[in-house]
């Protein structure tokens, strides 16, 4: 029986290897070394900008994607810096430029934020995702692709 070559697209299972880097080279994540990790196109575990990428590509493929911010983790957003009392942190905290704290946010879920500026009591905090405004380098290796099981 030969295998059919698939191509990434809707309804498909994807087997890769990946690294994510800044434009200056700086690896932000990697997996190359390791085994390949498998993710359903469209399950939400690879934002849509880097998934969309990858469509087309077919089992031993590797290609190297530039993603603008706008398709990976978006521009900056002024409303996602938040001014704060510095008694609103625990008091054995030693407040700092670069301290990232987790926050509760309204869902309930955790939304991380680093410490941008100290002015006296007022903490300056950043509630953007780090790599906001980054272009991103994507290296993909594609390993095996295959029809998806819908349960």
């Amino acid at each position: 029986m030969s295998t059919v070559n698939v191509p990434v697209s809707e309804g498909t299972r994807v087997y890769l290897n990946f690294s994510v880097s800044l434009e200056d080279g700086s690896e932000v994540d990697s997996n190359f070394g390791g085994d390949p990790v498998d993710f359903a196109v469209g399950d939400g575990s690879l934002l849509a900008g880097f998934e969309h990428r990858l469509f087309g590509m077919v089992a031993g493929e590797r290609k190297m994607f530039e993603v603008p911010p706008e398709d990976a983790f978006g521009q900056p957003n002024e409303n996602n810096v938040q001014r704060m009392n510095a008694s609103q942190f625990d008091e054995d905290v030693n407040l700092e430029v670069g301290l990232v704290f987790s926050f509760a946010d309204a869902g309930g879920g955790e939304l991380p934020g680093m410490v941008i500026a100290i002015d006296g009591d007022e903490v300056t905090v950043d509630f953007n995702h780090p790599l906001a405004g980054r272009t991103i380098l994507f290296d993909v290796h594609i390993h095996r692709v295959e029809p998806a099981e819908l349960h």
